[in-house]
């Protein structure tokens, strides 16, 4: 059975971030930390994080409004036949797929 210490270990941090800046960001940085409560490296790896998990949220999820938002559900719903240019696009994924 694994000991309290073991149960809560964080990960291992190996991998290393470093990035220079004017004297002025650095202040302004370790200001905020300092309002956050936290270390300079703490602040910058939170606000990283926060940034980097945004921006692949932004890219990843399809944002439709209204009407757009309504053709493509009936489309999805509602999928038109395959046209002739449909048709030999999925012959030639076929044949190059075939084993």
């Amino acid at each position: 059975m694994p000991t309290r210490r073991e149960r809560h270990r964080r990960p291992r941090k190996e991998q290393r971030l470093e990035a220079r800046v004017t004297p002025e960001l650095k202040r302004l940085i370790a200001r905020a930390a300092t309002l956050r409560g936290t270390t300079v490296t703490e602040f910058v790896v939170a606000s990283a994080q926060e940034a980097a998990t945004n921006t692949i949220r932004d890219f990843e999820v399809l944002h439709l409004r209204d009407e757009a938002r309504e053709v493509f559900v009936r489309a999805v719903l509602n999928p038109p036949e395959p046209n002739e240019a449909a048709r030999a696009a999925a012959e030639r994924y076929k044949k190059l797929t075939e084993m």
